[in-house]
């Protein structure tokens, strides 16, 4: 033999090991925290209605005399306040299944009044997370929502009682553009400030809040703003509303076309246009975008503009619907819900709208809720906090419920444009 055929085979190289692959991103992942999320704050709600009710804190003193009678009157009541806050913000399941087999269409209205009252306290909630929700694509913390929807609604109230031999429908465009207008206007003054001179948006838009509520209280004490006959900080109405969609006796009314209208804008805008990839990159990384011969400063006053501007519509909105003259406090803390509702909605223009209806549903059904329950209405706001609390801090809701991270994950929510 020779000497190659006695020689050891030669050893082969080892197969490359495979990298670990990337964790296969599924279309509901980005629900599954604010989901998770509502569902822990409706749980820690319920702990807090059982233990908010006297005769059920009554039952648990004598727990171990009679334990399932305590659980039974606890799930009860619990029961009975979701149910009570379910049916004051879509109807009662009965009543409209009823109407629906019977084809009486009269009544189907009626059964439909609480969700009718859903749909008009989301409108405004939608406008106000969108001027929240789109500097965060930005990498800007828009905080002064509460100033831009009252300037705007200072502006479009100008228009609204000024412009009176305007047609109807000319006279709601014109006080829909003005509403615009002076939010973008007031919008784009942090942003100006942010790229001229590097100032917080966050401190600029606090302090533009209070100038915007002193500026409304300043101008409702002018006679030209208040009606002749009133002495108090009222302004003049609008005389115009926006038309109703099922009938006047509901209030539902076509401003929730104009919001979803401007939700699928802001969606388009930011994801199909050049401009919205300008602010996604400005928003993930200010000196490589401006590398990439991007304007950083540009962006900054554009996107607070835009932002402002839909504040503004959620002004024009109120004017148009419940709320025809300016008050002091006229905005109501749409401003610092738009905030949650931007969280919530992962700063998606969907999922602020999901968030608006949710949020809406809550405050149209809580009073049905307290009057038949005697549960306070404070229990909404208690569930709202707890909803942001926990979308806030998505690793104590994957902490909870033994959720793994997956790997693209890790940024937050500001840089990442999310």
């Amino acid at each position: 033999m020779t000497d190659q055929a006695l020689a050891p085979p030669a050893e082969q190289p080892a197969a490359p090991e495979k990298a670990p692959s990337a964790q296969k991103a599924h279309w509901w992942d980005p629900l599954v925290i604010p989901v998770l999320a509502v569902f822990t704050a409706l749980v820690i709600g319920a702990l807090v209605i059982i233990f908010s009710n006297p005769d059920v804190l009554t039952s648990w003193k004598g727990f171990f005399r009679h334990p399932v009678e305590t659980l039974r009157l606890s799930l009860q009541t619990v029961w009975d306040t979701y149910y009570a806050l379910f049916t004051g913000a879509f109807g009662n399941p009965k009543e409209i299944f009823s109407a629906l087999f019977s084809g009486d269409w009269e009544e189907l209205r009626i059964a439909l009044r609480p969700l009718s009252e859903t749909i008009t306290a989301a409108t405004p909630l939608i406008f106000a997370g969108l001027c929240v929700a789109i500097p965060f694509r930005a990498g800007l913390f828009n905080i002064g929502g509460e100033g831009q929807i009252t300037v705007g609604a200072l502006l479009a109230v100008m228009v609204g009682f000024s412009f009176t031999s305007l047609p109807g429908p000319l006279l709601i465009v014109a006080i829909v553009v003005a509403g615009f207008i002076g939010g973008a206007v007031w919008g784009a003054i942090p942003g100006a400030l942010k790229a001229k001179t590097g100032a917080h948006e966050v401190i600029v838009t606090i302090m533009l809040n209070w100038i915007g509520t002193f500026l409304a209280l300043y101008a409702l004490s002018l006679q030209f703003f208040r009606p002749a006959e009133r002495a108090d900080p009222i302004s003049k109405p609008v005389g115009v509303a926006f038309p109703h969609l099922i009938g006047s006796d509901l209030r539902v009314h076509a401003g929730i076309l104009v919001a979803i209208g401007i939700a699928a804008a802001v969606s388009y805008l930011m994801n199909r246009t050049t401009v919205g990839f300008e602010y996604r990159a400005v928003g993930a990384n200010p000196d490589a975008a401006r590398a990439a011969g991007m304007s950083p400063g540009r962006t900054y006053v554009s996107v607070m503009a835009l932002a402002g501007g839909i504040g503004g519509l959620a002004g024009a909105n109120l004017l148009l619907s419940t709320s025809p003259s300016v008050t002091p406090g006229y905005s109501s803390g749409f401003g610092f819900d738009g905030i949650a509702l931007a969280l919530l909605g992962r700063a998606n223009p969907w999922g602020v709208v999901a968030s608006a209806f949710l949020f809406g549903a809550l405050r149209a059904g809580s009073r049905t809720m307290q009057a038949v329950t005697q549960t306070p209405v404070d229990i909404v706001v208690v569930i709202q906090a707890l909803v942001i609390m926990f979308v806030a801090a998505p690793q104590m809701v994957r902490g909870i419920y033994r959720i793994k991270p997956r790997r693209s994950e890790g940024l937050e929510l500001v840089t990442r444009g999310l």
